[in-house]
């Protein structure tokens, strides 16, 4: 199998002008990790429908911009995983696209972490997330949720499926159709159809990405919106928004089927 050439990091935004910049930040950070220093990397962001300065910060930040009028989460991720593969113009075999969101923040050591796993012969890497900045009223309801979150599966083997901690080789992505034109669950579709495929998922606990604990979701249906009805009961006061051994892939166990950039 072709070793991994070059990483793409799409992002899909819809009016994140004051989220993006933490986002962009996080993913430069993890762009600088040593184990990426000879991988050529690129970041989309597929401004869906954007009336505000989405765009601006992001080609501020150094990233490729994939602009569509959708409002369709799963249409902005394949616009943003095209442009990448465009870009590149490489054999999709030595391509990785990692998957996050404009209100997550990914640790400095996930994209080295998915391109060890995919030095290993893993075809995807389906990671966890964790909320950060919930107002305060919320804390003992954020705090069950994570120890239920947590408690889901088996400590090797976890349930979830998030478009903001997602990576994908790009011929086994290309080959399973790639993310579908869905509003909300285009991230679980995409997983359901590599399973499907036959092609080797890893599911991990290991770097999970910050999210944005903020009670207006963007998308129905996704964790943002489970988030809201959970708060839902919780007599809040202020506005509905976020407040302020082994190697690395062998703790996991899968089924199978400016800034600027580097």
């Amino acid at each position: 199998m072709t070793g991994i050439a070059a990483m793409a990091v799409v992002i899909p935004a819809h009016n994140e002008q004051v989220l993006l910049p933490a986002a962009l930040s996080a993913v430069s950070r993890a762009a600088r990790h040593p184990a990426l220093a000879s991988t050529r990397l690129v970041v989309v962001v597929a401004a869906d429908a954007c009336t505000d300065a989405t765009r601006s910060v992001a080609h501020g930040a150094g990233a490729l911009v994939a602009p569509l009028d959708a409002r369709n989460p799963g249409r902005a991720r394949a616009a943003g995983a095209a442009l990448a593969l465009r870009t590149l113009g490489l054999d999709p075999e030595a391509v990785w696209i990692a998957s996050t969101d404009a209100d997550s923040e990914v640790p400095r050591r996930w994209l080295a972490h998915q391109l060890a796993c995919a030095g290993q012969g893993w075809d995807a890497v389906v990671g966890t997330v964790r909320p950060h900045g919930w107002p305060p009223a919320l804390g003992d309801v954020i705090s069950r949720h994570l120890r239920e979150y947590e408690a889901a599966g088996r400590p090797d083997l976890h349930p979830h499926v998030h478009g903001a901690n997602l990576g994908v080789r790009a011929d086994a992505y290309l080959g399973c159709g790639g993310y579908p034109a869905l509003a909300t669950g285009e991230d679980h579709a995409l997983v359901a159809a590599l399973r499907t495929g036959g092609h080797r998922v890893l599911r991990t606990r290991r770097f999970p990405v910050l999210t944005s604990a903020r009670l207006t979701a963007r998308a129905r249906g996704g964790y943002g919106d489970h988030l809201g009805r959970l708060a839902e009961p919780v007599p809040r006061l202020g506005p509905d928004t976020a407040g302020g051994g082994g190697g690395p892939c062998q703790n996991s166990v899968t089924g199978t089927g400016g800034s600027g950039f580097p």
